[in-house]
């Protein structure tokens, strides 16, 4: 082949015979994870997103203040078939990470990797403190996460292949990651964008892209629809993770947290990854692929977006990482692999949810307690839902017609509504929950969970506290050092208090998942 030739962008050959792809070595790492993960199940408790989709589940809707309808849809169905199990909740969480896992060695074998470049893409997915990990509980990123890597393998099998139906499965896919949450567009952009630099332009030309484009937009109009018709609260939430990412170094930390959360053998391959695709002739037709991740972090970090955002693209990355190392063989070079494999997974294995409770230090302030979330937002819903039935059956039997319980965060809520006996309706005027329903201005007695008084009681004539909720390991302010208070004779009717009440923050710490 002449010099000219070899710079020109390979045409790709339908016909050209991968590797055969590594099923026992990738099927033995995928049931691996799979069994850490279910392991973990069972561990702690429910996360409190976990219970706001259950309880979000039991009000099914197109869309949500904060959210897309898939992950409730999900959760409702996990409740039916076994009401009120956390096991039974992270099941499809399990599904679709150990799922991630396998289609990460498929794309290192649509790059032309082997055996080796297969396992060690799979390895590094199975071995991230993040991609790993978040199987562990029922979370959008969870979900979101998996589809990206779906829709990564998708698009670059269509690379090769020119299959245009494989874009009419990722438009799919798109469409239903925008019932999870609203990231998606900033993948497709950057690809774009790496397409319109790099190629295969060709990909601007094929109908099926823009009659999937076409399919996402009609199946995303119900939640447009709805998003519109309350004031788009969706897009509210940007400025309330802005927030929450400033207590954590904000912008300064997005990069090295986006890189922790690889991993060490996933960093590193991320790294090599990019390195390779810009420059590995083999790897060529796929370099528009480089810049997603940069174009990403540039995207991310401008719009205070949480480090974890851009994930779903690694996979892809290990990938060329993967098939650019393993193309040479060598002593050194095995001894360097097998130390960052053992290494990664003795530090996936150190961040799994296994540690015993006894051992478990509580929170010192609320901000400690954020960035262990995972942690302690799984302590402490019994003993709340627990000290509001006390608190309620403690009120005289008279009293108890027009009561209604408001709760502080949608977390406690949620709790409430899921873990809860003998209780009543239940409010929050916090995130989706505040959109669930209004207290009847016939409630002229209100339970108000975990508020300051100074908060409360230019609502009321009267505040009492009447209870209290606490947890060794619970999160400050929803689930450790909770009062409980008695409202009386509310000063506005509800349905004119309501609207000012609502809040897309969180109250008593930083939610991960949104």
């Amino acid at each position: 082949m002449t010099d000219t030739a070899t710079t020109q962008v390979r045409q790709p050959d339908t016909t050209e015979e991968q590797p055969p792809f590594a099923l026992a070595g990738v099927g033995a790492i995928a049931i691996v994870s799979a069994i850490a993960l279910l392991a973990s199940a069972g561990r702690y408790g429910f996360f409190g997103d976990e219970l706001y989709f259950i309880s979000a589940g039991r009000r099914l809707a197109v869309s949500y203040a904060d959210q897309g309808p898939l992950l409730p849809a999900i959760a409702r169905l996990m409740d039916i078939i076994a009401p009120e199990s956390m096991v039974a909740q992270r099941i499809p969480a399990i599904l679709v990470t150990v799922a991630a896992v396998l289609i990460s060695a498929q794309i290192a074998r649509e790059f032309g990797g082997a055996r080796n470049a297969q396992l060690l893409t799979a390895t590094a997915y199975a071995t991230s403190p993040f991609l790993l990990v978040q199987g562990t509980q029922l979370a959008t990123n969870t979900v979101d996460t998996a589809l990206w890597v779906l829709i990564s393998w998708l698009l670059i099998r269509w690379v090769r292949t020119r299959r245009d139906s494989l874009l009419l499965w990722a438009s799919l896919a798109t469409a239903l990651d925008m019932q999870v949450k609203w990231l998606i567009p900033f993948f497709w952009i950057a690809i774009a964008i790496g397409v319109a630099f790099y190629g295969p332009r060709d990909l601007f030309r094929r109908p099926a892209l823009w009659l999937g484009a076409g399919l996402v937009v009609l199946l995303t109009l119900p939640s447009l629809i709805w998003q519109a018709s309350h004031d788009w609260p969706q897009l509210r939430l940007g400025a309330v993770v802005a927030d929450e990412q400033a207590t954590i170094g904000g912008r300064y930390t997005w990069l090295p947290l986006a890189i922790a959360a690889a991993g060490l053998l996933g960093g590193l391959l991320l790294i090599y990854g990019i390195v390779a695709l810009f420059r590995w002739e083999p790897l060529r037709q796929y370099r528009f692929l480089a810049l997603l991740p940069l174009l990403l972090t540039v995207a991310f970090i401008a719009t205070d977006g949480r480090a974890y955002y851009a994930a779903g693209c690694y996979a892809a990355i290990f990938a060329a990482g993967a098939v650019r190392w393993t193309e040479k063989t060598g002593r050194l070079r095995t001894i360097v692999t097998s130390t960052l494999i053992v290494i990664s997974v003795a530090l996936a294995a150190f961040t799994m949810p296994w540690q015993p409770e006894s051992s478990i230090k509580p929170a010192t302030s609320e901000a400690d307690a954020g960035l262990a979330i995972g942690v302690y937002g799984k302590f402490g819903w019994p003993e709340l839902a627990a000290a509001a039935a006390t608190a309620y059956q403690s009120l005289p039997e008279a009293d108890r017609a027009n009561v209604a319980i408001i709760t502080d965060s949608y977390w406690q809520a949620s709790a409430l509504d899921v873990l809860g006996t003998n209780l009543p309706a239940i409010y929050s005027p916090n995130r989706g929950y505040g959109y669930f329903g209004t207290p009847p201005d016939t409630a002229t007695t209100i339970l108000w969970i975990g508020n300051n008084e100074s908060d409360v009681s230019p609502l009321f004539a009267s505040v009492t506290p009447i209870g209290r909720a606490d947890a060794r390991l619970g999160f400050p302010g929803s689930t450790r050092d909770v009062t409980i208070w008695r409202c009386d004779q509310p000063r506005a009717p509800w349905s004119q208090t309501w609207p000012g009440l609502r809040d897309c923050g969180f109250n008593g710490g930083s939610g991960p998942t949104r």
